[in-house]
């Protein structure tokens, strides 16, 4: 832990804080009045209405901690609630069909996780009689599930002790007790965990957890915190060195990558387009996309041999971004009118045209569903 540490892990009793400012006295809590004061300042203002809350049960929690990795409430909400309305429990979703969840998921990003939510499912069934394990290591031995999602899910679907570490409870503790480092780092990440497991209370677990992440996600933000109103202001080292800003340390910045792609948006006579099945791994994996390519060259080769059309007719339309976690996306889309598929093309597991009424029902990347509905109708 850091030297400015004015909260001791594992020390109870008030004592003065290193370096205090004579133009304002820093005090220190015990571990168990920074949890009391947290639930205190929940009860008034935490989030008590979240669809997964009411009613809370293991599949509901785990659900909507998977739809929360690295997305807000107020864009999971809507999901959340479509998704457990088609597959209200663990063994509708281990019998649903992968098109079936991932055109649930669609739009919310990192298909990845849609995917080993699916996984998961069918191995609780294999593996835990139809329910998520209540133990640590088997929920973190289940695809998807870290070992902050396993201590939430085991705190708030039973209220037993487990601590949580996500990017709203690492910006409160390193702000909190003064750690210097990018928590992405394993030094300061198990330094931050070792913190987080001795604030742990006694008592209402499940509070605890969203306590947590509201106090995060609401007063102690990434950019513009509301310190003046801080149930923790007169102990928080970051506040008292005027460091609100510095902490956490950022991540070491690099510039994203560009990369350029293809997409050719065929439609046929009947006003169909023809999707075609994104590969089993990596970006998008296998949901239904455009027919991608590299270059114009390579567009037109894979057109020749599929399409039976003229694709010099084919109309550019303009250049669409999308950003990912590792690199930066521009995609040129061509809309081309074709007569239909050669002989030998026509539906299949790769390919299938689809009527605009049926889209919706599809899992789409975000911005193929974007060139589908605002550039081409």
């Amino acid at each position: 832990m850091s030297a400015r540490t004015s909260i001791a892990p594992g020390r109870s009793g008030r004592h003065p804080a290193a370096d205090p400012s004579p133009a304002q006295p820093a005090h220190s809590l015990d571990h168990g009045e920074v949890a009391a004061r947290l639930l205190a300042w929940f009860d008034r203002h935490g989030r008590v209405d979240l669809p997964w809350q009411h009613p809370r049960t293991p599949y509901r929690v785990w659900l909507s901690e998977i739809m929360l990795q690295q997305t807000q409430v107020s864009v999971v909400t809507g999901y959340f609630n479509r998704f457990v309305s088609a597959l209200p429990d663990l063994p509708t979703l281990a019998r649903a069909s992968q098109d079936e969840v991932l055109a649930l998921w669609s739009g919310l990003g990192y298909y990845a996780r849609a995917r080993n939510l699916h996984a998961t499912a069918k191995l609780c069934m294999e593996r835990h009689g139809g329910d998520l394990p209540r133990d640590l290591d088997a929920l973190i031995a289940l695809p998807g599930i870290g070992r902050s999602t396993a201590g939430a899910i085991l705190t708030q679907a039973w209220n037993d002790r487990a601590p949580i570490l996500d990017g709203n409870v690492k910006r409160v503790l390193c702000r909190l007790f003064g750690i210097d480092g990018w928590p992405g780092t394993p030094a300061v990440e198990k330094k931050l965990w070792s913190i987080a497991a001795a604030l742990l209370p006694q008592a209402r677990l499940a509070d605890w957890t969203q306590a947590q992440m509201d106090f995060g996600a609401t007063l102690c933000t990434r950019v513009s915190p509301a310190c003046a109103i801080c149930p923790l202001q007169d102990v928080c080292v970051a506040r008292r060195e005027g460091r609100i800003a510095e902490l956490p340390t950022a991540k070491p910045g690099k510039q994203l990558p560009q990369r350029e792609t293809q997409m050719l948006i065929a439609q046929d006579p009947e006003g169909r387009v023809l999707l075609w099945r994104r590969p089993p791994t990596g970006i998008w994996a296998s949901l239904w996309s455009l027919p991608q390519h590299e270059d114009a060259d390579e567009a037109q080769a894979w057109f020749d041999r599929h399409l039976d059309g003229d694709f010099a007719s084919a109309r550019a339309l303009p250049a669409l971004e999308h950003g990912f976690t590792h690199f930066r996306l521009r995609i040129h889309p061509w809309l081309i009118a074709v007569n239909g598929p050669h002989a030998a093309i026509g539906d299949n597991a790769g390919l299938r045209w689809t009527s605009r009424a049926e889209l919706a029902a599809i899992g789409l990347p975000a911005p193929v569903r974007k060139l589908l509905q605002e550039r081409t109708e």
